[in-house]
């Protein structure tokens, strides 16, 4: 049986090892919370920060293949397991690349990828002697996640709200649509591509609201989506998932706004609205199988559980009956019992044949369910 090691015991872990049930694989987890969602679901939980790296090295380096669940690992270690005959997915090379928002805007600017124009920033002098640019979305190299180290710059006067580190600044985009398009590719090259996403955001928060799939848009956009999606996959040459995320602008242009290098938020509806869901086809690259089928069963729709606002401390459900008495509706809590203001605590799938429906669940649901203390 294999030995395949998941570093972060988050929820994304937590949905992967309950994949990971139907296959011949022995889990392992390295997490520095022994009380992490993913802890009990694992065959062997490993205590430790997955930014050390002895503690990344010696708990990778009995294994047969190893995956992340979050990029802020420690890379170095990765690179000695690959060295030492690990599969390492992605490969630790990807990973340095899409690790730094700057790193990864310049690899979409080295191959051509279309993305919005972008400044380097050294520090908070060096955004002020830019303020021309904007309005523009300044982000922090290293470190951001979630909607954190994201500020948007309207003008001048927001400047002081800028990082004083390594950053990006982009260009504002007119965004008509977001989108996110999921890839899996193999150690052979081959590909499999998930019907791509439409992304509703929650502006104050900067965290997914809610998501509709597959996205309605015109084919010849859905095929650019594709094919800007494959140059960057193919490019970062590396077995895995890739979420790419996408702003289809106002005008009907397609650029690319991030990738992440793993099973993503933007496809948790594929494990009630697909036949492959984006956990079973990492088992399957992970485990070298052949890949899965990425077709719709139905249209989906998520809707993200987060902490509401003026809450902190043991989390409770408000009216979780109301929703298990709806039809085709999937409820996925995550196991953190502790809530705080926009914390991701679950999240919960619609399937049905009518978008209509599947908006009009949604927004029902965001109003009805509330995660307090």
């Amino acid at each position: 049986m294999q030995k395949v090691g998941i570093l972060g015991g988050g929820q994304l872990g937590r949905m992967l090892l309950q994949a990971a049930a139907n296959y011949p694989v022995e889990t392992y987890v390295l997490e520095n919370d022994a009380n992490c969602p993913s802890a009990h679901l694992c065959h062997h939980f490993v205590k430790g920060d997955i930014k050390d790296y002895e503690a990344v090295y010696q708990f990778g380096k009995g294994l047969d293949a190893i995956t992340i669940e979050i990029e802020a690992v420690n890379i170095e270690a990765l690179e000695q397991l690959e060295k030492e005959g690990v599969r390492v997915y992605p490969r630790p090379a990807a990973l340095r690349i899409i690790k730094n928002k700057i790193t990864q805007k310049q690899f979409y600017s080295d191959l051509q990828i279309p993305t919005s124009p972008f400044i380097v920033t050294e520090n908070l002098q060096a955004l002020s002697e830019n303020a021309s640019f904007l309005p523009a979305v300044h982000k922090i190299g290293e470190g951001g996640y979630d909607g954190k180290g994201v500020q948007v710059l309207q003008s001048a006067v927001d400047i002081s709200k800028g990082f004083d580190a390594p950053a990006v600044l982009e260009k504002m985009v007119n965004v008509g649509k977001e989108i996110a398009q999921i890839i899996a590719i193999n150690e052979k090259g081959e590909t499999a591509l998930y019907p791509a996403v439409d992304m509703v955001f929650d502006p104050k928060l900067n965290l997914l609201d809610y998501q509709l799939a597959p996205a309605q848009l015109p084919e010849r956009i859905l095929w650019t989506i594709e094919a800007v999606s494959l140059a960057v996959v193919k490019g970062l040459n590396s077995p895995g998932i890739f979420a790419v995320e996408l702003f289809v602008d106002t005008d009907g242009k397609v650029l690319v706004n991030e990738t992440a290098p793993r099973v993503h938020n933007s496809g948790h509806h594929t494990i009630e609205a697909n036949y492959s869901s984006q956990f079973d086809m990492l088992w399957r690259i992970l485990l070298q199988y052949p890949l899965g089928n990425t077709e719709h069963i139905l249209p989906a729709a998520i809707v993200n559980l987060l902490g509401e606002e003026g809450y902190s401390g043991d989390a409770v459900y408000e009216n979780m009956e109301e929703i298990l008495k709806m039809d085709n509706v999937f409820v996925h809590i995550y196991g953190k019992a502790q809530t705080k203001p926009g914390r991701k605590m679950g999240h919960i799938t619609i399937i049905h044949k009518e978008m209509q429906d599947l908006t009009f669940k949604a927004n029902r649901i965001k109003n009805i369910l509330k995660v307090k203390a």
